[in-house]
């Protein structure tokens, strides 16, 4: 009985979703067709397209191979690595890639990879998708392509849960050779790790988030979800062609979860619901359960001696602004940086408004000084 009525109330959940979606869709279609004309072959063509130096394979140690992409001198004085969120790919960063070249030129390095069973990194088992995993990933990439030398890592959303994962696991990296007590700095060489950045990200209790829904269907999301990508995990390929279908309506929910503006360009909403819809639905369900989970905190205590810019959105529908204002709270020492008027993929939507402060943090980490501390709002 206890089965019939979880498989009702998935089914009722569902039907109200696509109902509500449905009238949305009819009532917006004009709009959506209006954005996508918008888009320019060229301006769609540019992103993705950005000069590389070096690519390859970084190799893991469970075997899953991950793409890498660098720019910049092997030589350079410093390497900044990204990585990038759930759902998404290396390409998230196209405008910190352009801003931070134009700055900076061969001084710095960059390193992109692909996460996981996302973009062109090689498919893991559903036993691999998991935080811990991943920052065992990222120090696979520092020990392949960064091997020595200062690094600045930048995270956004899962990245930035990926660094925290890495601090917990290898706190030496973020605090130098030797520490002589907990409440007390680093001693010895100065840290690998010259300074972090944290966009858009957490440090735990995501299951409270409600997506913006309704209070009712926002109460549904803990027990329905998981139900439902364990459904469509099991039914990838009808559910692909599902995807395929709903264009639209993937249009109208990334520009609706993604973005705050109502003014963002149409080009970067197409990017976005792109590199979204690339994510087959088994990833989504197999990365659910640690994105459910994640608890940063002990990476956070870690990151306490290392300079720290944690950037938020006012209107971030999947990791809100309360979330930023915790790591901040967490990391007295950090600075906090609240962009106004944008959403989750701030990156892409107002990428001044993380580039700013982004270059300041390399600079800081090139000429070898603190990152400042406070906070600030920027609009």
């Amino acid at each position: 009985m206890r089965v019939h009525k979880v498989e009702a109330l998935v089914g009722g959940s569902i039907g109200l979703l696509t109902a509500v979606a449905a009238a949305g869709l009819a009532q917006q279609r004009r709009s959506v067709d209006r954005d996508r004309a918008q888009v320019t072959p060229k301006s769609a063509a540019d992103f993705g397209a950005l000069p590389i130096d070096r690519q390859g394979i970084v190799h893991t140690e469970d075997g899953v191979d991950l793409h890498y992409e660098e720019v910049g001198p092997l030589d350079a004085g410093l390497t900044v690595v990204f990585v990038h969120g759930f759902a998404l790919s290396l390409g998230t960063f196209h405008f910190q890639r352009l801003a931070l070249r134009e700055e900076f030129g061969d001084r710095v390095r960059m390193v992109f990879y692909d996460q996981r069973s996302h973009g062109r990194s090689a498919h893991s088992s559903s036993a691999g998708c998991t935080l811990e995993q991943t920052g065992r990933d990222l120090y696979s990439v520092l020990d392949q392509r960064v091997p020595t030398g200062p690094v600045v890592l930048v995270g956004h959303s899962m990245g930035g849960m990926t660094v925290m994962a890495l601090a917990d696991q290898h706190p030496e990296l973020f605090s130098g050779t030797t520490r002589t007590s907990d409440d007390i700095g680093p001693t010895g060489d100065p840290a690998r790790v010259r300074s972090v950045v944290l966009i858009n990200t957490s440090s735990g209790e995501l299951k409270t988030i409600t997506l913006g829904l309704p209070n009712a269907l926002a109460r549904l999301r803990g027990p329905v979800l998981p139900v439902v990508l364990r459904r469509a995990a099991k039914s990838a390929a009808l559910v692909e062609r599902g995807r395929e279908l709903g264009k639209d309506l993937a249009w109208l929910m990334t520009k609706r979860l993604s973005f705050a503006s109502p003014d963002v360009d149409p080009a970067v909403v197409a990017y976005s619901t792109n590199l979204i819809a690339a994510t087959p639905v088994t990833v989504v369900a197999d990365f659910y359960p640690t994105l459910m989970a994640h608890d940063g905190q002990l990476g956070l205590r870690n990151l306490r001696h290392c300079p720290v810019l944690v950037i938020g959105s006012d209107h971030d529908a999947l990791t809100p602004l309360s979330h930023s204002e915790q790591i901040a709270r967490a990391l007295p020492g950090a600075t906090l940086v609240v962009a106004a008027d944008s959403g989750h993929l701030l990156v892409l939507e107002h990428p001044d408004l993380v580039n700013k402060p982004l270059i300041a943090v390399v600079h800081s980490a090139l000429d070898g000084a603190a990152s400042p501390v406070g906070s600030a709002r920027t609009r």
